[in-house]
């Protein structure tokens, strides 16, 4: 998406008549449904104003192409300002700007981090050429246009309210500033930037550059379990943006700081697609190879674990593998601060006790602060699908306190699943009912959402979706019982009158259903897909979520008797009613919220309560 696409000349004029932020305002809102804060619309207005001024030399061709907030293809991030056109040996040449109002910056010793003063406070930030290259980067990955029809990319940053001071220009940014060139306050430095572009454009865009790239082919999207190998290699598979960036290198610092005597909690906190896992594996590989430290990856649930082992079997022993990647429940029984760092992912899912019958340990979050210098919990507490979940930033800080360790919250904001959309979770939370947002109708242009009418059109579709590579899987909430455990001749999911027969997937291997060659004609629950990602979801929803009159209401007693998430209910609603309602309520939502999330190009869902079906149908045609 472009909010604005013209040329030198045209963009002058509308400069000149003072309209440039108007009209950036406005095509804003039409292409996303959403408001513009006053803050972004002042920074529009001055920010035009000064590359207004440098593209107006006389010597950069009136008819170069000019683009603002150009969205990154299956990002949320946008590029400020891009200038396109053709170099001297008349091949296409894209300048990507990247725009700051900064006035001050500090230096700190974490690599292309600097800190810098924002609406609520003095915060760390990536360094402004850090974040032109990774934008950079990251479009010359995604886009095969770029990539394959030689489309030459070159970045730098403009921070004109800038005065040189010896940071934003320190020899310790040095490598991202000779890869995104950086330019500050004055007349000198302005010069310099028109000179950076003079240099590279020579001539007009004569094709349409920037509506090619926008209109070209996105290459296939990773997942974090194809690219395993590859990192575990030591190979930089995943450009690490923004936030990312910034937890990542916030986490290596810690490492190296933290003692037994000097413990270390890192809490970060992420929705759905923000890049935990991402983050989490990068984190492993560079402990371990980079810095010598002993480190592990722990997740709770199976599926990842399994699907990372099935990745990993052939370029790596067996033991090897379980010695980076482990459950939750191997903590109890170690010494104090046996490893340097403990990396645990969907931290929300830890449980009191571990074991099969949980009734070993005390409690899985105090064992594994206990048994590590510094332990890192990546956490969405709206992803607490069962009654035996404990993760919680509350928990984890008791934990903490008890065993000495200082806490460090960080939070990962931006989407990269979902196809990039920050509104369709937002929406999400609203048509479920977790919490009201703004986002009261969806755009379909940034991510591919449908209600059908019937689970067969539903299973079709993932059918159909599923030949392109393997990347389309159907799951239900849990309210059909697992009939076909004792009888493999019975279907577990049944709906005769739409001539609909499919069965769970929890027979042997369930842990790898997700990519399993034939697995798309099973149907997954949450247990073997939370914390791993298909291209494409489709998602069946039962009568333990249902509308009535415009309502999301919940109902604990359709779920399946073969069901262990909502386990403790019963004797929990005679001990306390009003406690139990609240939980129960919490992890039907959060059950669907995470299944409906599993897409990273679309989610397509069918309603088995008729009044439930219409609702998501309204709901996408609701306009804000």
């Amino acid at each position: 998406m472009i909010i604005y696409q013209s040329n030198k000349d045209q963009f002058l004029k509308n400069l000149i008549s003072n309209e440039i932020h108007e009209i950036i305002e406005a095509t804003y809102i039409k292409k996303t449904g959403r408001k513009v804060a006053k803050n972004e619309l002042r920074s529009w207005q001055e920010s035009m104003r000064f590359m207004g001024a440098v593209i107006g030399d006389q010597d950069i061709p009136s008819d170069v192409g000019v683009s603002i907030e150009y969205s990154i293809p299956q990002t949320s991030k946008r590029i400020d300002f891009v200038i396109t056109g053709q170099n001297q040996n008349k091949d296409d040449q894209v300048v990507i700007i990247e725009l700051k109002q900064w006035e001050s910056a500090e230096l700190t010793d974490k690599d292309a981090v600097v800190k810098t003063r924002f609406q609520h406070g003095l915060v760390e930030t990536s360094h402004p050429s850090y974040q032109a290259w990774s934008y950079s980067e990251l479009l010359n990955q995604l886009n095969e246009t770029v990539y394959s029809e030689n489309i030459h990319l070159a970045p730098c940053a403009y921070l004109h309210n800038y005065i040189e001071d010896n940071v934003i220009k320190n020899s310790f940014y040095q490598p991202y500033i000779e890869k995104a060139p950086v330019f500050l306050k004055g007349k000198e430095e302005k010069e310099k930037l028109k000179f950076f572009i003079k240099n590279l454009i020579r001539y007009g865009d004569k094709s349409n550059l920037m509506l090619r790239i926008e209109n070209g082919k996105i290459k296939p999207s990773k997942s974090l379990a194809d690219c395993l190998a590859k990192m575990i290699g030591g190979n930089s598979e995943f450009i690490m943006l923004d936030e990312q960036k910034l937890v990542y290198e916030t986490a290596i610092k810690l490492a190296n700081q933290s003692t037994p005597t000097n413990k270390n909690v890192l809490i970060v906190q992420g929705g759905p697609g923000t890049g935990k896992s991402v983050v989490a594996v990068n984190l492993l590989v560079n402990l371990i190879q980079q810095h010598r430290l002993l480190a592990q990856y722990i997740t709770k649930n199976a599926a990842p674990r399994a699907v990372y082992e099935a990745k990993l079997t052939g370029s790596m022993k067996k033991t090897a593998i379980s010695n980076l990647f482990t459950g939750s429940g191997s903590f109890h029984s170690l010494e104090a601060n046996t490893f340097d760092v403990l990396i645990v992912d969907e931290a929300h899912r830890l449980n009191e006790k571990s074991g099969i019958f949980k009734n070993i340990g005390e409690n899985q979050v105090k064992e594994i602060i206990k048994s590590s210098k510094l332990s890192i919990f990546f956490v969405d507490e709206d992803q607490r699908v069962s009654f035996s979940d404990i993760g919680s930033s509350q928990e984890i800080e008791k934990w903490a306190e008890i065993n000495g360790a200082t806490v460090h919250h960080m939070v990962l904001e931006s989407q990269f699943r979902c196809n990039g959309s920050d509104g369709y979770l937002a929406w999400l939370d609203d048509v479920l009912g977790i919490r009201e947002t703004a986002n009261k109708s969806l755009n379909s242009s940034e991510y591919d959402f449908r209600v059908l009418s019937t689970p067969t059109e539903l299973k079709e579709l993932i059918f159909e979706k599923n030949k392109i590579n393997n990347k389309a899987r159907i799951v239900a909430g849990y309210c059909w019982n697992w009939i076909s455990k004792a009888d493999k001749s019975l279907f577990d999911i049944n709906f005769p009158e739409h001539n609909f027969t499919m069965q769970w997937n929890l027979d042997t291997d369930g842990s790898l259903w997700i990519q399993a060659p034939n697995s798309v004609s099973e149907i997954g629950c949450i247990h073997t897909c939370q914390g791993l990602e298909v291209d494409y979801i489709g998602v069946i929803i039962g009568s333990d979520l249902i509308v009535r009159n415009g309502e999301v209401l919940t109902n604990p007693s359709a779920r399946a008797k073969t069901d262990k998430s909502i386990s403790g209910y019963k004797k929990l609603m005679k001990e306390s009613p009003e406690l139990a309602t609240k939980r129960v309520d919490s992890i039907i939502r959060n059950t669907y919220r995470t299944l409906m999330t599993r897409g990273m190009k679309g989610c397509y869902i069918f309603c088995t309560d008729p009044e439930t079906n219409t609702y998501f149908e309204d709901r996408l045609k609701t306009r804000n």
